[in-house]
């Protein structure tokens, strides 16, 4: 009986210390800041404006970089787009060249897409 007892008072002991522990945990923070990413892409995709578009993600990527985030894979490639339609070439090149830079297995197609808009071709 007292042996059922100490086992009880055990595991009664490691449930609540597990509990605690779990109670105490955060949501892990995230890789990259999505804020208004994918919004951005469905609207894009239902014809909106492309400078409301814009405007909404460069927003995001000021919302982003004040909580330390990065911006996720292809949000600078879609940005560069944007402007490519919006007819603003430089600012294809420099986005274009952002997510060349952060995300270095997108270069092969960023370079496709830039000697396109060197080209003139949008």
């Amino acid at each position: 009986m007292k042996t059922t007892m100490i086992k009880s008072a055990g595991m009664l002991l490691a449930l609540a210390a597990g509990v605690t522990l779990t109670g105490c945990a955060s949501a892990p923070k995230t890789m990259y800041g999505w804020d208004g990413y994918q919004p951005q892409v469905y609207q894009h995709f239902k014809g909106e404006s492309p400078d409301q578009q814009i405007a909404a993600m460069e927003k995001a990527l000021e919302t982003m970089s004040a909580k330390g985030q990065s911006a996720p894979p292809g949000f600078h490639a879609h940005l560069g787009m944007l402007y490519s339609i919006s007819g603003k070439p430089d600012q294809v090149v420099a986005q274009f060249e952002d997510e060349k830079k952060l995300f270095p297995e997108s270069a092969v197609y960023m370079d496709f897409l830039l000697a396109k808009t060197k080209q003139g071709v949008n």
